[in-house]
């Protein structure tokens, strides 16, 4: 049973993931972004209707970033800073490539054009904020364990369930991923259903088998509040479609 220190993280190529995955977006993809915009503009707008001031100091975390910007992006008009998270290394200078002064690449164009639907979204001028606000620290997941270090709105996608074949590690994943946020922090994580690993490049990914009673259970402890997304959306043989959880972090505190 693969771990995730046994998988060739190093051997991780991004452009081949973003080929076969983002380059020309998914309609499911799409579809996630929607979503994720709607919940985090619902988070932050007041109950009148108007968009509410954002609170000073709002940090924003995308834990094991990867070869993916649409969840950075979906956070831009609500924060003051936004740390990508990656462990490996091509990764991370794949990201310090999409944050530096040139810009990010044009195949993320379609994912904004989805979130400027949205007025906080339309009103925010994507390239040259998140150049400004985004920053790229290599790390790994199991790094925030000890919940020392507190964002206060955080994504992760793919990431817990698609680093090891065990469970263990699939649920210490989501806990340091939860223990990572704030009270009151939403948050929006994703999970591909049913995955038996994947393949980048010419090097194998090991995958954690898991459906949406699995994710409900993992997460309920430290949500106060939770919506599950069954997509029945299927982008490659080996997996029975996506799991997109919308929430919020609850004030208890789980250990480790």
């Amino acid at each position: 049973m693969d771990r995730n220190a046994d998988a060739p993280w190093s051997k991780f190529d991004p452009e081949v993931y973003v080929d076969n995955n983002y380059r020309t977006p998914l309609p499911v993809d799409l579809l996630i972004v929607r979503l994720m915009r709607d919940w985090f503009s619902r988070c932050f707008t007041e109950a009148g209707g108007e968009a509410a001031a954002v609170p000073g100091a709002v940090r924003g975390i995308d834990v094991g970033a990867g070869a993916n910007l649409y969840p950075a992006l979906a956070m831009l008009p609500w924060c003051e800073k936004v740390l990508l998270l990656e462990y490996a290394r091509p990764n991370v200078e794949y990201l310090e490539r999409q944050a530096s002064s040139g810009g990010y690449d044009t195949a993320w164009d379609a994912f904004w054009n989805e979130l400027r639907e949205a007025p906080a979204y339309a009103a925010t001028e994507p390239r040259s904020r998140f150049g400004e606000i985004v920053r790229v620290e290599r790390g790994n997941l199991f790094d925030l364990a000890d919940g020392s270090r507190r964002w206060d709105l955080g994504t992760m996608f793919f990431v817990a369930d698609s680093m090891s074949e065990c469970a263990d590690e699939f649920h210490r994943g989501v806990r340091c991923f939860m223990n990572a946020l704030s009270d009151g922090a939403p948050f929006a994580t994703a999970f591909m259903k049913e995955s038996v690993g994947y393949r980048v490049g010419d090097h194998d990914y090991p995958a954690y088998r898991v459906n949406e009673d699995q994710v409900r259970e993992s997460l309920e402890p430290f949500t106060g509040e939770l919506e599950l997304h069954d997509l029945h959306h299927m982008v490659r043989p080996g997996h029975e479609g996506m799991i997109l959880a919308l929430g919020r972090r609850n004030a208890v505190v789980a250990a480790p």
